[in-house]
């Protein structure tokens, strides 16, 4: 079949987009497309103003024999505002103020298309930094993890509370639960996650911070480096916080369960988008 240049793009856009910070040798579109080097190299040029005006997404070149082209996830400052307002018109929504002072967050968790565009956000904060893979707790942290990850192109792996046949052979650990202050589990699979591994840690809700805590901890029983922590929601108003070390959508303060009430404002993720 012959291609014409606009349908080349639209295919060489998706194929690049779906397979991001992984190296595309030029030589897979010359061969497809059955066009020489230097044509292919001016569709990669196309795409590549495109993305970068349209503020979809980096995409970096390199020459020689092996040359090729890399996909990396970047949205606009324009966007990244835009997805943190949304956000949180979502989270300001009534009756989501659960006893003990958590929200109730399953539909957004649930939400395809928010998580799209979370887990863009959040691969933006981290396209700079080698990523391994993304680490969450089970459950309500999958849904994040799996969109971050799809947009960095590395595995999840998910800590449990308790040991399933399943697994196969774990590691679990004992931490203190901030909240509740009371001694619990934490178990992940041995092949869940290589020793060593550089790893980006993901959850829904960050109060006392105990739980990531005892991730970072069971991250140590693998040898592996936690280069970043990102929550979609902090609670702001919490003494002897146990780990300070971490990227947050959104706050909430203020917190009233006899009136239902909350406030809510923007974390501190944006100053990592916009260089402040």
């Amino acid at each position: 079949m012959k291609y014409k240049r606009s349908e080349r793009l639209v295919y060489m856009t998706q194929h690049l987009t779906t397979n991001p910070n992984k190296l595309i040798p030029l030589t897979t579109y010359v061969d497809k497309f059955s066009q020489a080097k230097s044509s292919i190299s001016e569709d990669i040029r196309i795409i590549k103003d495109v993305l970068s005006a349209e503020g979809l997404g980096v995409l970096q070149t390199t020459a020689g024999a092996n040359g090729g082209a890399i996909f990396i996830p970047k949205i606009s400052v324009e966007r990244a505002k835009k997805i943190i307002a949304d956000f949180k018109i979502e989270l300001e929504a009534n009756e989501r103020l659960l006893p003990g002072g958590y929200l109730y967050m399953s539909d957004i968790m649930g939400d395809p298309n928010m998580m799209n565009d979370i887990g863009d956000l959040i691969a933006t904060m981290y396209g700079h930094v080698e990523v391994d893979a993304v680490v969450t707790v089970a459950t309500k942290g999958i849904s994040l993890a799996n969109a971050v990850a799809r947009k960095l192109n590395v595995p999840v792996a998910v800590i449990r509370k308790d040991n399933k046949v399943t697994e196969g052979s774990t590691v679990s650990i004992n931490y203190v639960s901030g909240s509740t202050r009371k001694i619990e589990t934490m178990v992940l699979s041995k092949r869940t996650l290589k020793e060593g591994s550089r790893v980006l840690v993901v959850d829904d809700f960050l109060r006392a911070g105990g739980s990531i805590t005892g991730v970072t901890n069971l991250m140590e029983e693998f040898n592996a480096t936690v280069v970043g922590v990102s929550v979609l929601v902090e609670a702001k108003e919490v003494a002897n916080r146990r780990f300070n070390d971490y990227k947050s959508l959104l706050k909430v303060s203020e917190i009233d369960e006899f009136n239902e009430s909350f406030v809510v404002e923007e974390g501190n993720c944006l100053d990592y988008i916009t260089g402040k």
